[in-house]
């Protein structure tokens, strides 16, 4: 008890912080999946061993390193002894706590089941943590080598070839195609490097900015569903982490209409969010899920609405989407684990043909002036 105060006045009390710092610290900060793993997983075991929630979140808080979540859990106890339950709390944390976080504990509370409830929001974060480790760790490789890559390229723009261009100029010589363009680049750059470099940075921001919401963010969606290769990967992530979702908040007795609705909140991708939510407002006309995935055949592969079918005529379908999640989810790991080996090659040969190039533009001049002596 005595600590729990002390800590409270260290991180909420004016005296203990420096508000205006810490609150500007907790906007960039974020609680991070592992923090959120260790809350759900200790809470429920401490729950399970008869704890009550306002002393097992006094302890979860004083053990939390993270400063924005100790303050996050201090404010939900200090609610929770006020006679709050720890869903409404956290509803006021939606940057930390999504939506089917706070479903699935409202769920838990209402139904008394709330330590099964936080085993399979472990169970949840831990799937979809590793999920996007395995897509992060694939990603790395040969978003460095193109990194480097680039950087390799502006270089010898920017300081190799004037060097050279002096040389060029000295020859007296009509130059090939490819080094009068490379001449031009190397030249371009280097005289407006102050107006370039602030256009290609301006142009960058705005594609990430247009591509984030609206239509600019369905039509970039859409791209991503029809690139080879790429698209494959993308409904194979999807669809895993739509059934991981849906299939969590089945367990807690929640309807599948709102079910539905909640994961739609939770995909990124505006093209599986709509179908999440037409299909929930054709199931309330009556009609199954499977029916309503037949109709997005690039969205759905023939696996998935067969698979959902069963579980409709069985009725099983949290089950059934517990197993497709699997599917999914070791289908990803084993296409990210390979996907090095296919990278590679592609990597290699745009790297050789980038390098390729360069060397011809500047080879030429020296070849010709060879043979002119």
């Amino acid at each position: 008890m005595e600590d729990f105060e002390k800590i409270e006045k260290k991180y909420l009390s004016p005296e203990g912080i420096n508000e205006k710092f810490d609150l500007f610290l907790d906007r960039i900060r974020g609680v991070s999946n592992e923090e959120k793993i260790f809350f759900t997983q200790n809470l429920g075991v401490m729950l399970k061993s008869g704890l009550s929630a306002s002393r097992s979140l006094r302890t979860l808080s004083m053990q939390t390193e993270n400063p924005k979540f100790k303050r996050i859990l201090i404010k939900i106890t200090k609610k929770i002894e006020k006679g709050e339950s720890i869903s409404d709390s956290m509803k006021n944390f939606p940057q930390t706590f999504s939506q089917v976080f706070v479903s699935m504990i409202k769920a838990g509370e209402a139904s008394g089941q709330l330590e099964n409830v936080l085993e399979e929001l472990t169970r949840q974060l831990k799937k979809s943590h590793e999920l996007k480790n395995k897509v992060k760790g694939a990603l790395l490789y040969p978003a460095a080598v193109f990194i480097a890559m680039t950087l390799m390229g502006i270089g010898m723009i920017i300081f190799v070839i004037p060097k050279l261009t002096a040389v060029f100029k000295e020859m007296n010589t009509d130059l090939p195609l490819p080094t009068k363009i490379l001449i031009s680049i190397s030249s371009g750059l280097n005289e407006y490097i102050y107006i370039v470099a602030p256009c290609v940075f301006g142009f960058v921001g705005f594609l990430y900015w247009i591509t984030r919401k609206g239509a600019g963010q369905f039509i970039w969606h859409k791209i991503i569903l029809s690139m080879p290769i790429v698209a494959d990967i993308a409904v194979k992530i999807n669809l895993a982490k739509i059934s991981r979702t849906l299939s969590s908040l089945m367990s807690t007795d929640m309807p599948i209409v709102q079910s539905i609705n909640l994961t739609s909140k939770v995909i990124t991708n505006a093209h599986y969010k709509n179908s999440l939510l037409r299909m929930s407002s054709d199931l309330e006309q009556g009609r199954t899920i499977s029916s309503q995935m037949e109709k997005y055949p690039k969205l759905y592969p023939p696996i998935a609405h067969q698979m959902m079918q069963v579980g409709e005529e069985t009725g099983e379908i949290s089950s059934i989407l517990n197993q497709l999640a699997q599917f999914y989810e070791e289908d990803v790991s084993n296409t990210m684990n390979s996907m090095p080996s296919i990278i590679e090659p592609i990597l290699i040969l745009v790297l050789g043909g980038a390098v390729g190039a360069m060397a011809v533009a500047i080879i030429m001049p020296m070849y010709s002036l060879a043979n002119a002596v």
